[in-house]
Formats: C-alpha cells, sequence, structure tokens
C-alpha cells in the first residue's frame, strides 16, 4: 500500500491529562527527519527501556523501516507539538493471525501527560479497522510507567515472565471497564483543559487599545476593574502604555509566561497574532475578534486554520467572536469578556453561543439576584464548546446550578452522555433555539437534529428544557437557591383568595398535587398570622413543596411580612422549596435573601416571581427534575437469545456498499428480526386463491388476509385487510375481494394474533446524533396529535419502560376505564430487543414493527418494514478525540 495513503479519520486533535492537546496522525516517510530529532531528545533510559539496549543512533536501515508503513499490517501514529514528534506508537501484525505487537515510547519531557493510553487506545482502534482482535507487547518488568498503562486501560491483560521480560497480551475489543476508563480520562482532561481556561496566572489582551470605542479597550478595563489576581499585559505596538499599564509590541516581548491571551484584532491579522502566541507558548486564547466564519467561506477557512494551529501547538481556544471568559472565584476574578461588570459571586455556571446576547444574560442576571461561578460565551464555537463546559462543571466544586443558551449542536450523542451523566448531581436548564435557523458560524461547525431527536435528548438526559431566558432564570433561581421537592404535593399559602385559586389552578395544569386547599390568611392578616400559616404548611408532612402568594396590604409595610418569611423558613429548616410571588418583585428581594459568601443572594433565599403561574410553572420544572433524578437509573442489559454475528453476515451479504439505502423484502426482514428474538406472526404470499386455502390450513385458523399494495396497508378502515377467516370459503371470499380492490393477485395469509391494542415500534437513525427508538399507539389520531415517545440508543431497562408509558394514549394499555391490562413487560422486552439491533447493526437506516398488537398475552409484530444502507459515521465513538475544526467527530 502507498506509505502516504492512509485513513483520513485516523487523524486527530486530543487533549492530555494536563489540558493541553497535541495533534495525532499516521506516520509517513517524510517524518525521518522528526523521528531522527525525536530519537536524539530521548534519555538512554527511554531508550534502554524501549529497544531493550543502549541504541544511541538510529541505523538508516530502521530509520526507513520506522517512518515507512503499509497502514494495514504494520500501523504507526505520532504524536505531534507543533512540528515536533513527542511521543510514537506502532503495532506489527504477528504472522496471519489476528494479533499484533504493540510499543510506543514518549519523549522524557511530556512523560506523565497520558500520551501512552492515548496512543493505545488509537492504535486498537485500527487494528480492529485492519481486522485484528489481540495486541501483544514486551515490557521490560522494571518499566513500570509501560507496564501501568497496559495494566489500567481496562482490557483483561493476561502476563507471563521470563528473564526479566514481561509478556502481555489482551484483546482489544472494547470492554465495559476499558470504555468505562476512557470516559474518566476524557472528563479529567478536558475539564483540566477548561480549568487551565478559566483560571490563568496572567492575562494577555492583544490589541489592547487606548481608543474607548474599541473592543480592546474595553476588555483590558474590564480586566482591570474587576481586580483580577494576577498580571494583565496589554499589546499595542504603538503605545507604551494602556490605561496606565506599561504595554507591549508583541506577545514575544513580554517578558513573563502568558497563560490566556485575549484576541481583539482585526480577524486579517490574527495569523500575525496566532504565530507569535504560539512562539510564546500561550496556553488559551479567547478571540473577541469577529470576521470569521459569520463572514462566509472565506473567513470560515480562516478560522479551520486558527484553530489547527492553536491545538497542534497545545491551546484551548474560544470563539471567535466570542463575548469571553469569566470567573467570579475571589482568587482569580477574571473578566475577560465585554460585559462591563463581573457578576455576583454564585454557584451557577452559564454557557451560551451568542455573543451580542451574553451580554443581556449577564445582566438579566444581576438584576433577578442570580450569582454566578463562571460563564463563557463561545461565538462561533470553533473549538470550545458547551460539551467541554459540561465536562468541568461536573467536577468543580463551584458549581451547583448549570445553564446553558444553545443555538445548535456540534456533538449531541457527546451531549447526551455528558448531560445525562451530570444531570445525577447538578441539575441542567437549557434553553435551545435555533429550530428552524442558525448562523453561517455556528452551522459550519453543527450538525442538523430534528425536534423529536432534541426532545428525546433532554428528556432522556434530565435536561431542563426551557423556552424562553425568562423562563430559564425563572428556574435557575429556584434550583440556585431552594432545595429540591421530594415529591409533587404543593402547599398554597397567601392573603389574597383570587391569587391563591390562581396559584392552586396552575399547579393542577401542570401536574402536581394539592397539599389541601389554598391557606388565605385574609387581607388584614399580621405579620406573625402569616408567617405562622406558612410554619404551619411547611411542618405538614404531606406538603413537599409552598407557593407563597402575596399581596402588599395598606396598613402594614410589606417588608415586614418579608421578613417574617424568611425568619420562619429559617427556624423550620423544612428542606422544602418555597417560590413565592412577593412585593411584585421580579428575583430575590432584600428581604427575603440569605445572604452568599460573595454577598450575592445565597442557599436559603426566596426567589420572587411577578405572576403566580410564573412561580408554579417553575416549581413544576424542578420537580420534574427531582423526580427524574430520583428514578432508578437502569441497567444496560442486552436480552438473551440475540445472535449479532448471523446479523452481521446477512447484511454484509446484501452488498450494501453497491448503493445507497433500499428497503429490504420480507424474507430479509423476517430473518434480520429473528438474529435478535423478534419474531414476526407466521405468514405466507400467495398468488390465487387456491395458495391461500393452502397457506391458510398450513399456518392454522383462523387467520387473516391482507392485501400486498402499499396505499392500502395501515388504513384506518381496513378496506385491504380481512380478519379472524375460519374457513376454506372465507379464505377463498376474502382473496376474491382482496385481488379486486387492489388489482394485484399477491396477498398476505397470516395466522390471526390474539387481539389486542395496536401499536407501533420503529427505529430511526439521525446522522449525527445515532439511533432513535420510538413508540405509540397506531391509529389516525395518535398520528395527527404526533403521539409517539422517543428514546436515544442505548436504552437501559428503566428507559425501555418509560418509553412504552410516555405516549398520552398509553394508560388503554394499562387497563383504562376497566379494560385488560396489556403485557408491558412483553413491549419493554421488545423495545430493548430493538435497541440491541441498533447498536449492533448501524446499517439499518429505518425500520417500523406495525402493528405490534399488544394484549394480555403478549407483544405480536405482524408487519415490518426494514431500510437498510451503508453506516453513518457514528461520533462520540471509538477512541479519544476533539471534534475536528471543519465540523464533528
Amino acid at each position: 500500500m502507498d506509505p502516504f495513503d492512509y485513513p483520513r479519520h485516523w487523524e486527530a486533535d486530543v487533549v492530555l491529562s494536563d489540558g493541553g492537546t497535541v495533534h495525532l496522525r499516521p506516520i509517513t516517510p517524510d517524518d525521518a527527519d522528526r523521528l531522527l530529532a525525536f530519537h536524539g531528545r530521548l534519555s538512554e533510559r527511554t531508550r534502554y527501556f524501549r529497544y531493550f539496549g543502549p541504541y544511541p543512533r538510529m541505523p538508516q536501515r530502521d530509520l526507513q523501516r520506522f517512518s515507512t508503513v503499509d497502514h494495514a499490517d504494520r500501523v504507526a501514529f505520532a504524536a505531534l507539538l507543533g512540528d515536533d514528534i513527542v511521543a510514537v506508537g506502532r503495532y506489527d501484525r504477528l504472522g496471519d493471525g489476528g494479533s499484533a505487537e504493540v510499543a510506543f515510547v514518549v519523549r522524557d519531557d511530556h512523560q506523565g501527560r497520558g500520551l501512552g493510553s492515548i496512543l493505545l487506545e488509537h492504535l486498537a482502534a485500527a487494528a480492529r479497522e485492519r481486522g485484528l482482535s489481540r495486541f501483544t507487547a514486551e515490557v521490560l518488568a522494571e518499566n513500570g510507567q509501560m507496564v501501568r498503562v497496559f495494566r489500567d486501560a481496562g482490557y483483561s491483560v493476561r502476563r507471563a515472565f521470563d528473564e526479566g521480560v514481561l509478556h502481555l497480551e489482551f484483546d482489544i475489543d472494547p470492554t465495559e471497564e476499558s470504555v468505562v476508563v476512557a470516559r474518566a480520562r476524557e472528563q479529567a482532561a478536558e475539564a483540566r483543559s477548561v480549568h487551565n481556561l478559566l483560571h490563568p496566572r496572567s492575562v494577555a489582551v492583544i490589541g489592547a487599545s487606548t481608543d474607548r470605542t474599541k473592543i480592546g479597550h474595553a476588555v483590558l478595563a474590564n480586566l482591570l476593574a474587576a481586580d483580577f489576581h494576577g498580571p494583565v499585559y496589554p499589546v499595542n505596538a504603538e503605545h507604551r502604555s494602556v490605561r496606565g499599564v506599561r504595554a507591549y509590541p508583541s506577545v514575544l516581548d513580554i517578558p513573563d509566561d502568558v497563560d490566556l491571551a485575549v484576541v481583539a484584532v482585526p480577524a486579517a491579522g490574527v495569523d500575525e497574532v496566532m504565530d507569535a502566541c504560539l512562539a510564546k507558548g500561550v496556553k488559551a486564547l479567547v478571540v473577541v475578534s469577529a470576521g470569521f466564519g459569520e463572514t462566509g467561506p472565506g473567513g470560515l477557512s480562516a478560522e479551520r486554520r486558527l484553530v489547527a494551529e492553536a491545538r497542534a501547538h497545545g491551546m484551548r481556544v474560544v470563539g471567535p467572536n466570542a463575548l469571553g471568559v469569566l470567573n467570579t472565584d475571589p482568587a482569580v476574578r477574571l473578566n475577560a469578556t465585554l460585559a462591563p461588570h463581573l457578576p455576583a459571586l454564585g454557584r451557577t455556571g452559564f454557557f451560551c453561543q451568542s455573543g451580542a446576547l451574553g451580554t443581556a444574560i449577564l445582566a438579566t442576571a444581576a438584576q433577578r439576584g442570580l450569582g454566578l461561578s463562571t460563564f463563557v460565551s463561545a461565538g462561533n464555537r470553533a473549538d470550545v464548546s458547551g460539551n467541554d463546559l459540561l465536562q468541568y462543571w461536573e467536577t468543580d466544586p463551584a458549581t451547583d446550578v448549570v445553564l446553558l443558551y444553545l443555538e445548535s449542536f456540534g456533538n449531541p450523542r457527546k451531549f447526551a452522555r455528558l448531560a445525562r451523566r451530570l444531570g445525577r448531581s447538578k441539575p441542567i436548564v437549557a434553553v435551545k433555539s435555533g429550530r428552524h435557523a442558525v448562523t453561517p458560524a455556528l452551522a459550519a461547525t453543527s450538525v442538523p437534529v430534528d425536534e423529536p431527536s432534541v426532545q428525546a435528548l433532554f428528556e432522556q438526559a434530565g435536561v431542563i428544557r426551557v423556552e424562553s431566558l425568562a423562563q430559564l432564570f425563572d428556574t435557575a433561581l429556584l434550583l440556585a437557591h431552594q432545595p429540591l421537592p421530594s415529591g409533587p404535593r404543593v402547599g398554597v399559602v397567601g392573603n389574597s383568595t383570587a391569587i391563591g385559586l390562581l396559584a392552586a389552578d396552575t399547579a393542577l395544569a401542570q401536574g402536581l398535587e394539592l397539599a389541601g386547599e389554598p391557606v388565605d390568611v385574609g387581607a388584614q392578616a399580621t405579620p406573625e398570622a402569616f408567617a405562622g400559616a406558612v410554619r404551619r404548611a411547611l411542618e405538614d408532612e404531606g406538603t413537599d413543596a409552598l407557593v407563597v402568594v402575596f399581596v402588599p396590604p395598606l396598613a402594614v409595610p410589606g417588608a415586614e411580612f418579608a421578613r417574617a418569611l424568611r425568619e420562619v423558613v429559617e427556624q423550620t429548616g423544612s428542606g422544602k422549596p418555597i417560590a413565592s410571588t412577593f412585593l411584585a418583585v421580579e428575583g430575590v428581594p432584600d428581604e427575603l435573601a440569605v445572604p452568599g459568601p460573595g454577598g450575592a443572594p445565597g442557599r436559603g433565599s426566596v426567589p420572587s416571581y411577578p405572576s403566580p403561574e410564573r412561580a408554579v410553572a417553575s416549581l413544576a420544572r424542578v420537580t420534574r427534575y427531582a423526580r427524574w433524578r430520583s428514578a432508578p437509573q437502569g441497567r444496560f442489559t442486552r436480552p438473551a437469545g440475540i445472535d449479532p454475528e448471523a446479523a452481521h453476515r446477512l447484511v454484509a451479504s446484501l452488498r450494501l456498499d453497491e448503493g445507497g439505502e433500499r428497503q429490504v423484502d420480507d424474507d430479509t426482514a423476517v430473518r434480520l428480526l429473528a438474529c435478535y428474538g423478534v419474531e414476526v406472526v407466521p405468514f405466507r404470499v400467495v398468488g390465487d386463491a387456491d395458495e391461500a386455502v393452502v397457506a391458510a390450513a398450513a399456518l392454522g385458523y383462523p387467520v387473516v388476509l391482507k392485501s400486498t399494495a402499499e396505499r392500502l396497508r395501515h388504513r384506518t378502515d381496513l378496506v385491504g385487510v380481512r380478519l379472524d377467516l375460519a374457513s376454506a370459503q372465507a379464505v377463498r371470499t376474502a382473496y376474491e375481494m382482496l385481488a379486486e380492490i387492489s388489482g394485484q393477485s399477491d396477498v398476505y395469509v397470516q395466522r390471526m394474533a390474539p387481539k389486542g391494542i395496536s401499536c407501533v415500534l420503529g427505529l430511526q437513525d439521525d446522522p449525527s446524533f445515532g439511533t432513535l427508538v420510538s413508540f405509540g399507539l397506531s391509529g389516525v389520531v395518535s398520528d395527527l396529535l404526533g403521539d409517539r415517545a422517543y428514546r436515544a440508543v442505548p436504552l437501559t431497562d428503566a428507559d425501555a419502560a418509560a418509553l412504552v408509558r410516555a405516549p398520552k394514549a398509553a394508560p388503554l394499555l394499562a387497563g383504562y376505564r376497566g379494560g385488560e391490562s396489556a403485557d408491558l413487560p412483553a413491549l419493554q422486552e421488545l423495545v430493548l430487543r430493538l435497541a440491541a439491533l441498533a447498536e449492533d447493526v448501524p446499517e439499518v437506516r429505518e425500520l417500523a414493527l406495525e402493528p405490534v398488537l399488544a394484549s394480555a398475552a403478549g407483544a405480536y409484530v405482524s408487519n415490518a418494514r426494514i431500510t437498510l444502507g451503508p453506516p453513518p459515521s457514528r461520533h462520540d465513538s471509538g477512541p479519544r478525540r476533539l471534534r475536528s475544526p471543519g465540523g464533528v467527530a
């Protein structure tokens, strides 16, 4: 094979354990000089561990062998930082079997950064592509660091020891443990890269201007006004100082290290700035400059070049076209944004894509009394994305609540995985705009995801989805300041019957339960009487949460009632959340605030809403989240009696690579489903009445006859179906009628399944998001109302149980109004079998089982349609990698 021709998807930017990045790619003969330089920088000890001897120089013969591989039986990867190789990993196939010997070496000054485990992941993925199943390795016993790489990778390693050399052997198919290990390392590395961005020890503002109208002046002024705990270096080639701080002509002239550079120069000058930052060794960039992907193809090309260069030299990038980043930690006080004020210290993290909207978000947070821990506005999101922030916030001790304003998804599969994990410990509230259009810059680094997929993503991951920024802040205030409710029972206390009833009515409409009738203390009640009613409601064991509705009286100042409310809340310590409509204040009134560490309202503060509807709606969202969070997570299970290998052989025999998507015939569909234990009710296709009678006798009466005409399938009037045929004459008559109606001679004869409720189960593939399993009841009403539920693969047993209960019509399956309950476990089993099929056979692009007849006797599949096609690329699968600058990964 051509040594220069390697699979391009093997290239990757990866994040190391210290948060830095390197570029990984297969070696080509052009790397010979780099390999020589790399070898020359290895210590004698490292060479000895790798080559089992001194090996001070690499002979020309070995250099040619190491730099020339076929990318099949011999594969080698180089990790590059700039133009320098810092690590090499390779495998060589052993004979004609499925084994290969693997080895790698890391430059001494880059050891301990996780390069060994990353090389092993990428080599194993490449080997699996080339048909290999096993790695072997020879390691000196004293090389403990290399032994740990293999031992800690999560594979089942077999060992043998002989004369000071360990012989290691292990299968390279991913195991549950190896996936867990890789995901944990990914989280730690990506979290560290964001930590480096938000905790810089020094900041340079490149393009710091003396002109107050320029963004470079604004960023510098905001950094200084926030009292950043570290040196700030203005970079301005025309002035010796900016705002009284010494300026430098270039970032290269700064005498000390620079952790973070904020770039505020015109887009045309960013390449030159980038070269200087690379030479300086800057660790992270925030590019607030516009003029990149949002301007068209030329700007998009420059944006991709910027990110590729930055990552290749170990840097992460926020932007371009970003508002910036901030961290309110008193030990940092970073405001590297265009927003003039550092928000109050709080425990809420906020990520948004829009730079222009970011300023309004920060202003609204201040007005509503919501303190922030960190804030990132990613602009065009060419590199750092919301997924990176989810990784960071998962282990950030300063953040308890996560807010997201999303216009698009770069890697929705990864988002679903991360959000589902994070949501179990910290609530995520998200606005997803861009349903119909996104900016060109974001579209360039995004994948389209249809609305059912987005809804399934959020529901399954426990994300609290809201429709507007107002709802986002309404919900965040309750999560940030109040505990989660333990149940849906809501008490209402107030001094107005009308407003109390309005709150109660809204609670019922939102699916909450009333803990008794609303309590009205009367317009003339004293603060003490008001507080007493609140106390009794909080102490009532039948109350899980409380809504306090208050209209300021004329005789007594409302502030006295507010203080009475706060005191009784502090005294009872009930652990029950309270939402209020108090003093017509939107946010947290001073009288209801419990000061946090930074002076902003902290835990225990009671949020106020301008209307009872908004207060109750926020409480309902939080209650639904609390129910999801406390529900069993379920287990990822694979049903018994499945045969993936048979399914793969069947699909391979269809030669899908020779054409596009196509619907398979009935026989193929039945055989594929049978590989996963899904049985279709036996049927035959016949061409005349005599054959129909013979088939009916063979299948066993009663039978059903169905037209093969597509236009007659699934019609609600059943014009193409004849049911419950119990005799030969009935079959003949039915056949003649169907043949006349359809104009076709072929008819299905099928054994009559037990009568039940008609359902539809399906798989639909979203090339960017993955496969969704859908479930609903059949019928024109369900179709018109869109009464379908969706869950994303992979599914837990809890997901399957929730899916079959999710449609609004699902109570019909559980014995609604005295009806017989269907066998719900059988439906759940069917869902799990389809999910396993979707995971194992990505060639399934669409599948529909309709109808599935659900009854007490079980779930019977009477018809199946399957569309197969070349498998889509699976983002968020395979070894760890960053999203490519040109799209998703």
